[in-house]
């Protein structure tokens, strides 16, 4: 159990910069306190003690303004952002390392019993304000715009926006690699890309997204001169962070995907 807790506050530090110490982060974050509470909701709902699980899930939506219904399976290292107005109902299903921010609803489409809420697999992203409704699946790291409202599945890696969802950016399409080019680019300087997409009109954005692509440019050909000089007996100092991610392994596959999306 503690260990669990651990991962919990854990996850803050992870994903939200403005987390300076673990109490600090007990204390004040609602989404963290909304997860506590609701994992021990679940327990006594899975024990039979329905009554008091709903209870606490009433008193968790009062005291943090998140309302997640005690019958909801959610996984580890579980982040909600800001929280208010996050709702989740009863069926729905959340993966490991899965964020939502602000606003989001995991909600059903009908009154009939049975699974009527959608399941995140891990990794998954709603941005603020989204809506995710009907017994769907999105898959593993996908992410949903702000404000989307989908309604059919995702398929893992996918973008989806706008209303309805429609999906912007699909794994093994070249916008979407290098989409991810950038948002791994990002991640090595320590800020995050998320919601820049391909067809986004923002200049400012445009402008980001290239200074991104230069900067892999650049980052590429560093490593292949240092590479020459170590080969050479030259010391080259210390080394340049490693981006763990296949794409920048091999240029070519940008490029071919990029070339058969064309096709297509």
């Amino acid at each position: 159990m503690f260990e669990g807790i651990r991962e919990d506050i854990q996850s803050v530090f992870h994903r939200d910069p403005a987390a300076r110490n673990s109490l600090e982060v007990l204390l004040n974050y609602p989404g963290l306190h909304a997860v506590l509470m609701h994992r021990l909701a679940h327990k006594l709902w899975k024990m039979g003690f329905k009554l008091l699980a709903r209870c606490i899930s009433s008193f968790s939506r009062w005291f943090t303004g998140i309302e997640i219904h005690p019958g909801a399976t959610i996984g580890r290292r579980f982040f909600i952002d800001h929280g208010m107005g996050v709702v989740i109902g009863e069926t729905a299903e959340v993966g490991d390392d899965v964020t939502l921010y602000h606003g989001v609803t995991l909600g059903g489409t009908t009154w009939n019993k049975g699974k009527r809420h959608p399941t995140l697999a891990n990794g998954v992203v709603v941005g603020a304000g989204a809506k995710v409704l009907g017994p769907i699946t999105v898959g593993e790291n996908a992410r949903v715009g702000s404000n989307a409202v989908v309604n059919k599945d995702v398929p893992a890696e996918a973008t989806v926006v706008g209303i309805p969802g429609r999906i912007i950016c699909k794994d093994g399409d070249g916008d979407c690699l290098k989409e991810r080019q950038r948002q791994a680019m990002a991640s090595k300087m320590g800020f995050d890309a998320y919601g820049m997409t391909p067809d986004m009109p923002d200049p400012i954005a445009h402008s980001i997204a290239n200074m991104l692509d230069h900067m892999h440019a650049v980052d590429e050909k560093v490593k292949a001169m240092s590479k020459v000089l170590e080969a050479m007996g030259s010391d080259c100092g210390k080394s340049l962070p490693e981006i763990h991610d296949e794409l920048f392994e091999n240029e070519s596959v940008t490029k071919d995907s990029a070339a058969a999306t064309k096709v297509d």
